[in-house]
């Protein structure tokens, strides 16, 4: 099958796309024919071998996690999924691929892209798991940092599915973006912890961090206490008290609430497509930081 491989650690150069062999699904598994794949910045952090821990490559290895596409495999022991069932999840041993193999999914919502379903898995399953941490009710204030990537964006919208005040933070682009999606937008940076107060006269009751890029010490400082704050990407956040969270179980009934949303069309999710064979392009612009929603490799 084509697929997107690097061999070697390094620059988005470093991936190319060649024949590998077909992967199979195993027990517990489902395979699909890729239709789209989201990219997400853990994807080109792997690839540089920033999470490595001085590792090598097993050569050639398919970069990538979600997945959207058609199912045409099912392992022993699944319910619930049949061949040619459209399906979005997380896969194992990559996804930028025009096979992928899922170890948790959720179908499809009728009427809703493969581009978009591709873009799905991770932020979604993210944003769920993100705010069932803090435990807000509704009529509670959420900040959340980096309010217009992927995860941010569906973030902001099960937030405020979920009866929430959210507030947002973005560059000066994303302010009507990120407004559009229910939030109170504000921008990021120095300062952010004054900008909010001023749009949360009464205070904040929890925060979520998905960039990494030093906001932490203003959350906890906006929340009053490091427990009533979220980070998916800031791994050193966990000596000042605060939830660090990258994953785990339970990922499929988080996929189902999301398709769920999307199929009420209360949430939705803009993205950027790019061929497979760009995908070296689409990691540098994901690398660069300032995406809209989510990009989308189409095999």
């Amino acid at each position: 099958m084509r697929a997107a491989v690097y061999t070697q650690y390094g620059d988005p150069d470093v991936l190319t796309v060649s024949e590998v062999e077909e992967p199979h699904a195993g027990p517990g598994q489902v395979r699909v024919a890729v239709r789209a794949a989201g990219v997400n910045p853990i994807d080109w952090k792997i690839v540089t071998g920033a999470m490595a821990r001085g590792g090598s490559v097993k050569a050639p290895t398919v970069p990538g996690v979600d997945a959207a596409g058609v199912v045409d495999e099912v392992g022993d022991g699944v319910a619930g999924v049949q061949v040619g069932d459209a399906i979005f999840g997380h896969a194992t041993g990559g996804s930028a691929a025009e096979f992928a193999v899922l170890t948790a999914w959720a179908h499809k919502p009728e009427g809703t892209s493969f581009e978009v379903a591709g873009g799905l898995p991770v932020s979604g399953e993210t944003a769920v798991r993100v705010l069932d941490l803090l435990g807000l009710k509704p009529g509670q204030t959420l900040v959340v940092d980096g309010a217009s990537g992927g995860v941010g964006c569906v973030t902001v919208q099960v937030a405020v599915n979920r009866g929430l005040t959210v507030i947002g933070t973005a560059g000066g682009s994303n302010q009507d973006f990120v407004g559009s999606l229910g939030a109170l937008p504000t921008t990021y940076g120095p300062g952010l912890a004054d900008r909010v107060r001023a749009l949360a006269p009464d205070g904040v009751d929890g925060a979520v961090d998905t960039v990494g890029k030093g906001s932490v010490p203003d959350l906890v400082a906006l929340t009053g206490d490091p427990a009533k704050v979220v980070t998916i990407a800031d791994f050193g956040a966990a000596e000042l008290g605060v939830q660090v969270t990258s994953g785990g179980g339970g990922q499929a009934p988080r996929l189902a609430q999301i398709a769920e949303l999307v199929a009420q069309e209360r949430l939705t999710l803009p993205v950027t497509t790019y061929p497979l064979d760009r995908i070296s392009d689409a990691y540098r612009e994901s690398r660069g930081g300032h995406v809209r929603g989510k990009l989308v490799l189409v095999p």
